[in-house]
């Protein structure tokens, strides 16, 4: 198609294109824009005030060397174990509960049990503050009724990841029993009635019937999950303030004391685009084990 001809199309067009213009005016100015600009940062010194210092790779090469940065990428891959184990594993259980039919009140059940989604992180982590605050925490108050030892939960290297899991896990795993919950609605119930004439017991339905009818779910709900895992900024910065020392510390946290308390605007840059290369490969890796997992199925069906 010749330029003139793509003009006259486009002309011919023109209230449709002003009708979809506002996405792409918006996109460009807060998406790609922003992307760029962080990008170019990385090879940049800069306060966000002062004239900018052209530095080259020195911002790459001081995070390789950066110690806060391998301990806050060290928390984050433990939050992220951790997290996908407890809050998948908890998803298909409450949501395997949820669809059986024995069950009464489902509806209400559902309602509470996705209360903990809906409710404000900052409110919620405030709670968590005072449920696990060494003097008068609720949690230390049954330890001590049970003649153990009280913990510092908050104030210890050893223990200050637990609250920051437990928070995340509690107010994230509803939104995954929903997704779950939904995709046992799509599987034929003749399945389990049939598994149920043939002897099978619940585990044996769980083995296989649940697992395989939810496999892409699952595969969809542990990439999402990787993802928001790898961003936890929240719960750390409520709870811990990411300490003592970095204990605590996330990747998106260290990102932020960069950027918003010392202004090391070109560094936080740089944390940001190693966060995204990091999710790349695992994202990467992940849809290669799906893919190497499908063919071997259909090798082994076939």
């Amino acid at each position: 198609m010749s330029h003139n001809g793509l003009l006259q199309r486009m002309w011919k067009h023109r209230f449709a294109y002003a009708f979809i213009s506002p996405f792409y005016i918006l996109f460009l100015i807060f998406g790609l824009f922003p992307i760029l600009w962080s990008f170019y940062l990385t090879f940049q010194d800069w306060n966000g005030l002062s004239p900018m210092r052209s530095i080259g790779l020195r911002n790459y090469t001081a995070l390789l060397r950066d110690s806060t940065f391998h301990e806050a990428l060290s928390n984050t891959t433990i939050y992220w174990i951790v997290d996908v184990v407890f809050i998948l594993s908890l998803g298909l259980l409450f949501s395997s509960l949820l669809h059986n039919a024995w069950l009464k009140g489902g509806k209400t059940f559902r309602v509470v049990l996705f209360l903990p989604y809906v409710t404000a992180t900052v409110a919620v982590g405030l709670v968590f503050n005072m449920v696990f605050d060494f003097n008068s925490g609720l949690v230390n108050s049954i330890l001590a009724s049970l003649n153990l030892k009280p913990l510092p939960w908050l104030n210890s290297i050893e223990y200050s990841k637990v609250p920051v899991m437990l928070l995340n896990i509690w107010r994230v795993m509803p939104w995954y029993m929903l997704i779950m919950f939904s995709g046992l609605q799509a599987i034929n119930p003749e399945f389990y009635e049939a598994a149920t004439v043939d002897g099978a017991g619940p585990l044996q339905k769980l083995i296989y019937i649940t697992i395989p009818g939810l496999a892409p779910i699952l595969f969809f709900c542990f990439l999402t999950e990787t993802i928001e895992s790898f961003r936890i900024f929240t719960e750390p910065f409520i709870l811990t303030g990411g300490g003592p020392g970095a204990s605590s510390l996330s990747i998106v946290l260290y990102l932020y004391q960069n950027g918003f308390m010392i202004f090391k605007m070109g560094y936080a840059s740089t944390i940001a685009y190693a966060l995204t290369f990091i999710l790349l490969v695992i994202s990467a890796g992940q849809f290669f084990f799906l893919r190497k997992q499908s063919s071997l199925l259909e090798d082994s069906s076939s």
